[in-house]
Protein backbone atom coordinates (compact mmCIF):
# COMPACT_ATOMS: atom_id res chain seq x y z
CA UNK A 1 0.00 0.00 0.00
CA UNK A 2 2.96 2.29 0.69
CA UNK A 3 4.58 1.83 -2.79
CA UNK A 4 0.75 2.82 -4.12
CA UNK A 5 0.48 6.14 -2.60
CA UNK A 6 4.17 6.80 -3.23
CA UNK A 7 3.27 6.30 -6.92
CA UNK A 8 -0.11 8.09 -6.46
CA UNK A 9 1.80 11.35 -4.52
CA UNK A 10 4.50 11.24 -7.37
CA UNK A 11 1.71 11.75 -10.01
CA UNK A 12 2.50 8.12 -12.05
CA UNK A 13 -1.04 7.03 -10.74
CA UNK A 14 -4.39 8.62 -11.23
CA UNK A 15 -6.81 8.22 -8.27
CA UNK A 16 -8.91 5.82 -9.89
CA UNK A 17 -5.94 3.21 -11.03
CA UNK A 18 -4.68 3.79 -6.81
CA UNK A 19 -7.99 3.30 -5.54
CA UNK A 20 -8.24 0.09 -7.98
CA UNK A 21 -5.16 -1.19 -7.13
CA UNK A 22 -5.64 -1.10 -3.24
CA UNK A 23 -8.78 -2.82 -3.18
CA UNK A 24 -6.85 -6.02 -4.95
CA UNK A 25 -4.78 -5.77 -2.16
CA UNK A 26 -7.12 -6.99 0.18
CA UNK A 27 -7.69 -10.45 -1.50
CA UNK A 28 -5.10 -12.86 -3.46
CA UNK A 29 -6.75 -16.04 -4.95
CA UNK A 30 -3.77 -18.36 -5.49
CA UNK A 31 -4.05 -21.28 -8.08
CA UNK A 32 -7.85 -21.52 -7.03
CA UNK A 33 -6.74 -22.97 -3.83
CA UNK A 34 -5.77 -20.19 -1.09
CA UNK A 35 -7.39 -16.58 -0.72
CA UNK A 36 -4.94 -14.39 1.07
CA UNK A 37 -6.29 -11.75 3.18
CA UNK A 38 -3.89 -9.11 2.36
CA UNK A 39 -5.53 -6.18 3.82
CA UNK A 40 -6.05 -7.44 6.65
CA UNK A 41 -3.10 -5.84 8.48
CA UNK A 42 -4.19 -2.50 7.10
CA UNK A 43 -7.97 -3.26 8.63
CA UNK A 44 -6.98 -5.21 12.04
CA UNK A 45 -3.72 -4.15 12.60
CA UNK A 46 -1.85 -7.06 12.57
CA UNK A 47 -1.21 -9.57 9.26
CA UNK A 48 -2.67 -12.64 7.99
CA UNK A 49 -1.25 -15.51 9.81
CA UNK A 50 -1.04 -18.65 7.98
CA UNK A 51 -2.64 -21.76 9.71
CA UNK A 52 0.36 -24.60 8.56
CA UNK A 53 -1.72 -27.42 10.32
CA UNK A 54 -3.67 -30.09 8.02
CA UNK A 55 -2.40 -27.86 4.91
CA UNK A 56 -0.95 -29.62 1.64
CA UNK A 57 3.13 -28.46 1.34
CA UNK A 58 2.47 -26.88 -1.82
CA UNK A 59 -0.46 -25.25 -0.80
CA UNK A 60 1.86 -23.96 2.30
CA UNK A 61 4.43 -22.76 0.20
CA UNK A 62 2.53 -20.60 -1.87
CA UNK A 63 0.88 -18.87 1.00
CA UNK A 64 4.36 -18.11 2.82
CA UNK A 65 5.60 -17.08 -0.29
CA UNK A 66 3.42 -14.34 -1.74
CA UNK A 67 2.92 -13.18 1.65
CA UNK A 68 6.51 -12.11 2.62
CA UNK A 69 7.12 -11.23 -1.32
CA UNK A 70 3.76 -8.87 -0.47
CA UNK A 71 4.61 -7.81 2.79
CA UNK A 72 7.60 -8.50 3.68
CA UNK A 73 7.06 -11.11 6.37
CA UNK A 74 4.71 -14.44 7.06
CA UNK A 75 3.82 -15.23 10.58
CA UNK A 76 2.87 -19.39 10.58
CA UNK A 77 0.96 -21.13 13.42
CA UNK A 78 0.64 -24.97 14.22
CA UNK A 79 3.62 -26.39 12.25
CA UNK A 80 3.70 -29.97 11.41
CA UNK A 81 7.33 -32.12 11.66
CA UNK A 82 6.64 -32.97 8.44
CA UNK A 83 6.45 -29.11 7.39
CA UNK A 84 9.46 -27.98 8.56
CA UNK A 85 11.22 -28.55 5.60
CA UNK A 86 9.48 -25.79 3.89
CA UNK A 87 10.93 -23.75 5.76
CA UNK A 88 14.71 -24.62 5.32
CA UNK A 89 13.81 -24.06 2.12
CA UNK A 90 13.63 -20.63 2.18
CA UNK A 91 16.17 -20.08 4.50
CA UNK A 92 18.54 -21.38 1.74
CA UNK A 93 16.62 -19.00 -0.62
CA UNK A 94 18.00 -15.80 2.21
CA UNK A 95 15.12 -15.52 3.90
CA UNK A 96 15.23 -14.88 7.68
CA UNK A 97 13.58 -17.30 9.69
CA UNK A 98 12.53 -18.16 13.14
CA UNK A 99 11.24 -20.98 14.48
CA UNK A 100 9.96 -21.11 17.95
CA UNK A 101 11.55 -23.88 20.59
CA UNK A 102 8.33 -25.87 20.06
CA UNK A 103 8.78 -25.80 16.02
CA UNK A 104 5.21 -24.91 16.17
CA UNK A 105 5.18 -21.28 14.94
CA UNK A 106 7.51 -19.57 12.49
CA UNK A 107 7.78 -16.38 11.15
CA UNK A 108 9.93 -15.76 7.75
CA UNK A 109 10.73 -12.38 6.20
CA UNK A 110 12.85 -10.70 4.15
CA UNK A 111 16.20 -10.35 5.87
CA UNK A 112 16.65 -7.06 7.85
CA UNK A 113 13.16 -6.13 7.83
CA UNK A 114 11.99 -4.58 11.33
CA UNK A 115 8.69 -3.79 12.31
CA UNK A 116 8.18 -0.62 13.78
CA UNK A 117 7.95 -0.48 17.26
CA UNK A 118 5.71 0.38 19.53
CA UNK A 119 5.91 2.13 23.60
CA UNK A 120 3.05 -0.62 24.34
CA UNK A 121 3.98 -3.52 26.43
CA UNK A 122 2.97 -7.13 27.34
CA UNK A 123 3.62 -9.28 29.83
CA UNK A 124 3.95 -13.10 29.68
CA UNK A 125 3.64 -15.50 32.84
CA UNK A 126 3.57 -19.36 32.87
CA UNK A 127 2.40 -21.75 35.93
CA UNK A 128 5.18 -24.11 34.68
CA UNK A 129 8.45 -24.39 32.55
CA UNK A 130 6.31 -26.93 30.89
CA UNK A 131 3.83 -23.84 29.44
CA UNK A 132 7.27 -21.99 28.08
CA UNK A 133 6.96 -23.03 24.47
CA UNK A 134 3.53 -21.81 24.14
CA UNK A 135 3.98 -18.43 25.99
CA UNK A 136 7.58 -18.58 23.76
CA UNK A 137 4.82 -18.39 21.00
CA UNK A 138 3.33 -15.61 22.31
CA UNK A 139 6.10 -13.59 22.43
CA UNK A 140 7.60 -13.83 18.92
CA UNK A 141 4.53 -13.12 17.76
CA UNK A 142 3.61 -10.29 20.19
CA UNK A 143 7.31 -8.40 19.49
CA UNK A 144 7.01 -9.38 15.55
CA UNK A 145 3.99 -7.11 15.83
CA UNK A 146 6.21 -4.21 17.08
CA UNK A 147 5.76 -4.42 20.96
CA UNK A 148 8.15 -4.92 24.34
CA UNK A 149 7.74 -7.74 26.51
CA UNK A 150 8.24 -8.65 30.18
CA UNK A 151 8.47 -12.72 30.25
CA UNK A 152 8.28 -14.11 33.38
CA UNK A 153 8.23 -18.21 33.78
CA UNK A 154 7.63 -21.03 36.01
CA UNK A 155 5.26 -18.73 38.53
CA UNK A 156 2.74 -21.39 39.22
CA UNK A 157 0.52 -21.68 42.33
CA UNK A 158 2.18 -24.11 43.85
CA UNK A 159 4.40 -21.41 45.49
CA UNK A 160 2.08 -19.14 45.60
CA UNK A 161 4.96 -16.23 46.63
CA UNK A 162 6.35 -16.47 43.37
CA UNK A 163 2.91 -15.54 41.52
CA UNK A 164 3.02 -12.52 43.81
CA UNK A 165 6.51 -11.32 43.07
CA UNK A 166 5.36 -12.17 39.24
CA UNK A 167 2.79 -9.50 39.54
CA UNK A 168 5.63 -7.02 41.20
CA UNK A 169 7.65 -7.67 38.48
CA UNK A 170 4.55 -6.81 36.05
CA UNK A 171 3.64 -3.34 37.57
CA UNK A 172 7.60 -2.28 37.93
CA UNK A 173 7.34 -2.70 34.38
CA UNK A 174 4.05 -0.97 33.68
CA UNK A 175 2.74 -3.58 31.07
CA UNK A 176 -0.65 -2.89 29.26
CA UNK A 177 -1.58 -6.54 29.88
CA UNK A 178 -0.83 -9.95 30.64
CA UNK A 179 -0.94 -13.46 28.86
CA UNK A 180 -1.01 -15.93 31.66
CA UNK A 181 -0.12 -19.50 30.40
CA UNK A 182 -1.18 -22.18 33.28
CA UNK A 183 -1.97 -26.05 32.47
CA UNK A 184 -3.40 -28.81 35.26
CA UNK A 185 -5.73 -26.48 37.37
CA UNK A 186 -5.02 -23.53 35.25
CA UNK A 187 -5.20 -21.34 38.84
CA UNK A 188 -2.60 -18.62 38.09
CA UNK A 189 -4.22 -16.26 35.75
CA UNK A 190 -6.73 -15.81 38.30
CA UNK A 191 -4.26 -15.06 40.41
CA UNK A 192 -2.60 -12.77 38.83
CA UNK A 193 -6.11 -10.90 37.25
CA UNK A 194 -6.60 -10.41 41.37
CA UNK A 195 -3.15 -8.89 41.87
CA UNK A 196 -3.10 -6.06 38.98
CA UNK A 197 -5.07 -3.60 37.44
CA UNK A 198 -4.22 -4.79 33.60
CA UNK A 199 -5.94 -6.88 31.16
CA UNK A 200 -5.33 -10.69 32.07
CA UNK A 201 -5.50 -13.14 28.94
CA UNK A 202 -5.87 -17.11 30.39
CA UNK A 203 -4.09 -19.43 28.07
CA UNK A 204 -4.83 -22.77 29.26
CA UNK A 205 -2.01 -24.82 28.24
CA UNK A 206 -2.80 -28.71 27.13
CA UNK A 207 -0.23 -30.10 29.85
CA UNK A 208 -2.73 -31.69 32.09
CA UNK A 209 -3.31 -35.36 32.54
CA UNK A 210 -6.15 -37.78 33.68
CA UNK A 211 -9.54 -37.00 34.25
CA UNK A 212 -9.98 -32.93 32.96
CA UNK A 213 -6.35 -33.48 31.24
CA UNK A 214 -5.35 -31.79 28.24
CA UNK A 215 -6.29 -28.38 29.19
CA UNK A 216 -10.05 -28.94 29.72
CA UNK A 217 -9.59 -28.16 33.59
CA UNK A 218 -7.66 -25.33 33.11
CA UNK A 219 -9.46 -24.03 30.45
CA UNK A 220 -13.12 -24.50 33.02
CA UNK A 221 -11.62 -22.91 35.58
CA UNK A 222 -10.09 -20.03 34.28
CA UNK A 223 -14.16 -19.38 32.48
CA UNK A 224 -15.35 -20.25 35.92
CA UNK A 225 -12.96 -17.65 37.55
CA UNK A 226 -13.91 -15.06 40.54
CA UNK A 227 -11.27 -12.63 39.28
CA UNK A 228 -13.58 -10.31 36.78
CA UNK A 229 -12.23 -9.26 33.86
CA UNK A 230 -9.93 -12.49 33.14
CA UNK A 231 -10.45 -13.27 29.66
CA UNK A 232 -9.80 -16.67 28.25
CA UNK A 233 -8.80 -18.11 24.90
CA UNK A 234 -9.21 -21.90 23.80
CA UNK A 235 -6.57 -24.92 24.94
CA UNK A 236 -3.46 -24.03 23.21
CA UNK A 237 -4.51 -20.74 21.45
CA UNK A 238 -1.16 -18.86 21.89
CA UNK A 239 -1.99 -16.68 18.19
CA UNK A 240 -5.56 -16.15 19.74
CA UNK A 241 -3.75 -14.54 22.62
CA UNK A 242 -1.20 -12.74 21.17
CA UNK A 243 -3.39 -10.57 18.79
CA UNK A 244 -5.57 -9.90 21.80
CA UNK A 245 -2.69 -8.65 23.70
CA UNK A 246 -1.40 -7.13 20.61
CA UNK A 247 -4.36 -4.97 20.00
CA UNK A 248 -5.26 -4.00 23.87
CA UNK A 249 -1.56 -2.89 24.12
CA UNK A 250 -1.47 -0.83 20.89
CA UNK A 251 -4.78 0.66 22.02
CA UNK A 252 -3.01 1.80 25.62
CA UNK A 253 -0.22 2.71 23.61
CA UNK A 254 -1.97 5.12 21.48
CA UNK A 255 -3.33 6.36 24.87
CA UNK A 256 -0.68 7.01 26.79
CA UNK A 257 1.28 9.01 23.47
CA UNK A 258 -1.61 11.04 23.12
CA UNK A 259 -1.13 12.23 26.77
CA UNK A 260 2.17 12.61 26.50
CA UNK A 261 2.29 14.24 23.43
CA UNK A 262 0.19 16.95 24.99
CA UNK A 263 2.04 17.66 27.76
CA UNK A 264 2.56 17.89 31.88
CA UNK A 265 -0.56 19.80 32.01
CA UNK A 266 -2.74 17.40 30.14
Amino acid sequence: MREILKRLSEGSLTIDEAERMIKLLSLEVIDGMVRLDLGREQRRGFPEIILAEHKEDEALKMSIRRIVELSGRAIVSRLERSQLPILEEFRREGFEVKLSRSSRLAIVKRRGLEPPRSTGRVGIVTGGTADIPLAEEVEMIVEELGFSTTAIYDVGVSGLHRAIEAAKRLLEDDVDVVVAVAGMEGALPSVIASLIDVPVIGLPASKGYGVGGRGISALLSMLQSCSLGLTVVNVDNSVGAAVAAALIARRVARFKDELAARGPQA
